[in-house]
């Protein structure tokens, strides 16, 4: 395991490297970092794994928000990445916010995705009723901390079946969000509110594509991550038993076998 430091606009990201083989880009969702995807990093060894932290979240700087906050920005920054490793192209994996940046990677750098895998997300803006949680939120984290906006976010997050079975990954959970940076986290929920919607996108893709969905999750269900799969031509879907919004983390095994099903059929 490798962890580089890779100059981007107005920031520096901490990205873990592993392994060699054809590239795969793991983005995680807010307000998280890339021990979101650390099952995947250690299991899928026959692939590079390529697991930034984005900017504002994890061991990435944090710039003073609202600059340098955007899909677009974040969608820029994986492809200086890509270019620091001197990766032409790569499977992207994203989940929830990872998701909507791999929507802007694809409309701003299509030719550097080989692949596309969405875990947990939509293609859907925010309507006007969401824009204001995201500004609530935004001002929690102000007043009161990180750790707030886990107290907030924690019940929605995960499966009930990993309350009752998995303390261990809700205490792991609590404390990525208790550790997040406060700017990070209002820089991106600004981000979050403004981000494009990209359902006219899903027809355009032409790379093959993987949508992973949790069949508990309560913020992207799974009946619209269905929908969406219909809507992108020639795309796979799976459905993650027991899993809510952080299907990787909560059900590592069978997300991993998913994506390495995937990744054998693609690469």
């Amino acid at each position: 395991m490798t962890i580089l430091r890779v100059p981007v606009e107005g920031a520096d990201l901490a990205v873990e490297v592993r392994g060699e083989g054809v590239p795969i880009l793991f983005i995680h969702g807010f307000p998280l970092d890339r021990t979101l995807w650390r099952y995947q990093l250690a299991t899928l060894t026959r692939w590079k794994r390529i697991a930034p932290d984005l900017r504002g979240a994890g061991a990435s700087s944090t710039p003073a928000p609202p600059d340098g906050y955007s899909m677009a920005r974040y969608a820029d920054d994986m492809v200086q990445v890509l270019d620091a490793l001197e990766v032409r192209q790569a499977v992207a994996c994203g989940l929830s916010m990872g998701g909507y940046i791999l929507f802007e990677l694809l409309r701003r750098h299509p030719d550097r995705i080989r692949a596309a895998v969405f875990c947990n997300t939509k293609a859907e803006a925010d309507t006007a009723e969401a824009k204001r949680g995201r500004d609530e939120m935004a001002a929690l984290a102000l007043e009161k901390g990180a750790r707030a906006v886990a107290d907030r976010l924690l019940p929605k997050m995960l499966a009930g079946a990993t309350f009752t079975a998995q303390p261990d990954v809700v205490a792991e959970v609590k404390e990525m969000i208790a550790r997040a940076p406060v700017p990070g986290i209002v820089g991106a929920l600004q981000a979050l509110r403004d981000r494009p919607d990209s359902t006219a996108t899903l027809g355009t893709i032409r790379v093959p594509v993987l949508v992973i969905a949790g069949a508990d999750d309560q913020i992207t269900p799974p009946d619209g991550m269905r929908a969406m799969t219909q809507q992108i031509p020639g795309a796979q879907f799976a459905l993650i038993p027991a899993a809510g919004h952080l299907a990787p983390l909560e059900q590592p095994l069978a997300a991993s076998r998913t994506l390495a099903d995937f990744l054998d059929g693609v690469c």
